[in-house]
């Protein structure tokens, strides 16, 4: 694997962190996970804004541009071939003494990493379960994406496999909350349902734009608190995030749903499909 970190490129197994690197320490560092079309970023922009959220939050500088990075990806896809690639941007604190740092990060360790995709066939279904690990609270409101990541590999551990199935987590107060890698969406009544950000959820870039897709197809949208029944009570099942897409769910617990056959799921798949191969 061919990675990029602090203004160089290198083998991953040349890559190094100091162990008092405060993303080590005290789990702090953040990260975007995408994958490119024709060598483009589908939303970077937006990829790129809330990895700058959840930064300033944390006080920790990003000491290289939005366009460095992108040529970093892109240059990464032509070590590889020309390929398109699945990349994570990771941005962890930096190397500090023991103890909290009191004021900010400015010299944060920043690390590009680039593998293949999988070779997985759009449309493929995945089957689903709910999780009796519970979906634990963001620290300040809205959920950033951060190597706080311990509640999602606990719930990983209750599955068989991630490359067929997905977890589905519960809020503490027993409400649908979201995957343990992506976002999820159920119809019921031609009505297109997913958990408020409210919940505690990552807000996902294929998320939004699902909404806001939608939205433009006069399907119309609610968000809100949702129990497993109001889950299972639907026709059509499906999940999100930036590398997998949009992944059809054929079934929950004993209840089936149309997987990839679903009407709604189609129209939004279709439209998908077509915006990242316009690229």
């Amino acid at each position: 694997m061919q990675c990029w970190m602090n203004g160089n490129y290198m083998a991953a197994q040349d890559l190094r962190i100091s162990p008092f690197d405060h993303g080590f320490l005290y789990g702090l560092g953040f990260f975007e996970t995408f994958r490119t079309y024709r060598g483009q970023v589908f939303c970077w922009e937006e990829h790129m804004e809330r990895l700058q959220h959840a930064l300033s939050q944390y006080h920790i500088h990003l000491t290289y541009s939005e366009n460095v990075l992108l040529e970093v990806v892109q240059q990464l896809n032509q070590l590889a071939g020309g390929q398109d690639g699945y990349f994570r941007l990771n941005v962890s604190a930096g190397e500090h003494n023991i103890g909290l740092q009191p004021t900010e990060y400015r010299q944060p360790n920043v690390i590009v990493f680039r593998k293949e995709l999988q070779d997985t066939p759009r449309g493929t279904e995945k089957i689903a379960q709910w999780l009796t690990t519970t979906r634990n609270t963001p620290e300040q409101g809205v959920r950033v994406k951060s190597h706080h990541y311990g509640n999602n590999v606990l719930g990983r551990f209750e599955m068989p496999s991630l490359a067929k199935q997905e977890g589905f987590f519960l809020t503490e107060q027993g409400y649908v909350a979201e995957g343990v890698t992506s976002n999820v969406f159920w119809v019921k009544n031609d009505i297109l349902y997913t958990p408020s950000l409210e919940t505690g959820i990552l807000p996902g870039i294929i998320r939004a734009w699902i909404i806001e897709k939608a939205n433009a197809l006069d399907i119309e949208v609610q968000q809100g608190f949702y129990t497993k029944e109001d889950l299972l009570q639907s026709t059509e099942c499906f999940i999100t995030n930036s590398v997998q897409e949009l992944v059809p769910i054929s079934s929950l617990d004993n209840q089936r749903f149309l997987g990839n056959k679903g009407p709604i799921y189609s129209l939004l798949h279709g439209a998908f499909i077509q915006e990242v191969e316009q690229g």
